[in-house]
């Protein structure tokens, strides 16, 4: 034999030998990996059907009958008394009123002066009819114009001296003109004795004249 196919024989020889060593470890390792698995696996299904099963308790005796007592009839029945409830009475309520000071009372009035002397004589005309006072010059020109005509009345205020202080129509001629010529014809020419009270004193006094015609002439 040639020393290239010892050669060539040892070779495979050794290949052979070293294949067969690792599949015996790879057996092994396997053999060895099952069985600790399947040594796991049975323990793990033991604890979970291992069971610890517990003694029932003793069962309880039960009580002893009752003696036989003597049949004792119920008490009477009694309905209980009617109690007529009363309505409580309304609450009283005290309304405490503000205090008030007292007012320190007025002081007395005066006494009333004593009255005016009463008046004893009427005023009078120092010229007598007032009536007497007017004339035909004293027509106002407007009253002319429009042709109006008319009787007119006044109350007089009379002063202290004799003079008029005040004209007041109570009655109208139905014209301005008429019923200011009026007016103005007593204030300036109507004279008047005063009036007098009970101590002759001169006093004021209110009189009311006579009808006052204004006619045209013609």
């Amino acid at each position: 034999m040639a020393y290239a196919q010892r050669k060539e024989i040892g070779g495979n020889r050794t290949l052979a030998i070293i294949m067969v060593v690792v599949l015996q470890l790879v057996l092994g390792y396997a053999i060895v990996t099952g069985l600790a698995y399947n040594v796991i696996k049975k323990a793990a299904a033991d604890l979970k059907t291992f069971d610890v099963e517990e003694q029932p308790p003793p069962p309880e005796e039960p009580p002893p009958p009752p003696k036989d007592l003597p049949k004792v009839p119920p008490p009477p029945m009694t309905p209980p008394p009617l109690v007529r409830m009363e309505a409580p009475p309304p609450p009283i309520q005290v309304v405490e009123s503000p205090v008030i000071p007292p007012v320190a009372p007025a002081p007395p009035a005066p006494p009333a002066p004593p009255p005016p002397p009463r008046k004893m004589v009427s005023a009078q005309s120092a010229k007598g009819d007032l009536r007497t006072l007017f004339s035909a010059d004293d027509y106002p020109a407007a009253a002319q114009s429009a042709g109006a005509e008319g009787t007119a009345q006044a109350t007089l205020s009379i002063g202290a001296d004799g003079r008029v202080v005040g004209c007041n129509l109570i009655r109208s001629t139905g014209n301005s003109s008429l019923d200011s010529a009026t007016c103005n014809i007593l204030r300036r020419r109507a004279k008047f004795t005063p009036a007098r009270d009970t101590n002759g004193n001169p006093v004021g006094d209110t009189i009311t004249t006579p009808p006052i015609t204004w006619r045209l002439e013609g």
